[in-house]
């Protein structure tokens, strides 16, 4: 009996890692062709380690969107770091992602070293991302700096905003994956369950154009899905102060009801049907300190 797949088929999975907010989820999705890891502005919006699945004729590459390695400041904040941690050890290659608009700092040199700790034998492919912000005698520039950073199997810029070299980074990833058959169905893009995205595509809504100290205390849990002719969900915002969940509702409610439209079109998107969405807002008083609420809101 013939295989189904080409003998040179390859397959495996690759992790993106850098400090938080230079681009890993915008590349993820990128990578994939369709959105499966939320992005924001703000730093450490990732909070899993999210699958996105690119499909090719040569190969299956599973991409590993990790939360940005930092400086943990809460209980949350260390649990994201040892996520990040147990994925390094565990894919077949790794994509250190460094922005062009930024100079390589210690930051970055922090998270080569912990690295090695944890994934000395794997290969790292060094990333450039958002050189659509960047002149091009800078590019140049940070590429060296990264050449001088650690002995990389490979260094490639990309953007991930216009698609350049996306394809050939693709390519490169590929490469360093070891033969195999598909790790998961053609068609398949993420292996994340529907609530987790469900609570994500909310949580994203709910970022947009809140202030600062707003985006780390922000989690989201569906709570109820009932199917019918339209798709019920019932979801709650949890916030750590009551000052926090009048931002999120907003005058009259505005502002809710924005995050309620917004989340909801990405949702249909995704299941191709319609959804009638409920949100509410509660106070989990220090929810990011707490053992005990971080297991209800599943970290």
């Amino acid at each position: 009996m013939t295989q189904p797949w080409p003998e040179d088929f390859r397959s495996g999975f690759a992790c993106f890692v850098g400090r938080p907010n230079v681009g890993k989820s915008t590349l993820t999705n990128a990578l994939v062709g369709q959105k499966v890891a939320i992005t924001s502005s703000r730093p450490q919006t990732t909070r899993h380690a999210i699958r996105g699945i690119v499909h090719r004729p040569d190969g299956q590459l599973v991409l590993v969107d990790t939360p940005g390695l930092h400086k943990p400041r809460t209980l949350l904040g260390e649990r994201l770091n040892d996520v990040v941690r147990t994925t390094w050890a565990e894919v077949d290659v790794v994509g250190f992602c460094a922005p062009a608009d930024q100079a390589v700092g210690p930051g970055d040199r922090f998270i080569i070293s912990e690295l090695r700790k944890v994934a000395d034998r794997t290969p790292v492919v060094a990333i450039l991302t958002k050189t659509d912000l960047a002149r091009p005698e800078v590019i140049a520039e940070r590429l060296l700096e990264l050449s001088q950073l650690a002995d990389f199997a490979e260094i490639v810029p990309v953007s991930a905003v216009s698609g350049k070299q996306v394809d050939l980074l693709t390519d490169l990833l590929l490469a360093q994956m070891p033969p195999g058959p598909p790790l998961y169905p053609e068609g398949e893009l993420s292996d994340e369950p529907e609530t987790t995205m469900i609570a994500e595509f909310i949580r994203e809504a709910a970022l947009e154009g809140v202030r600062d100290e707003l985006p780390h205390s922000l989690a989201v849990v569906v709570e109820e899905m009932v199917e019918g002719k339209t798709l019920k969900i019932r979801a709650e915002i949890f916030v750590e102060r009551p000052s926090q969940k009048a931002i999120v509702i907003g005058r009259g409610g505005s502002r809710l009801k924005e995050v309620g439209v917004n989340s909801r079109q990405q949702i249909e998107n995704m299941l191709g049907t319609q959804v009638h969405l409920d949100l509410f807002v509660k106070v989990a008083k220090d929810w990011q300190r707490d053992p005990r609420q971080l297991r209800k809101l599943g970290f």
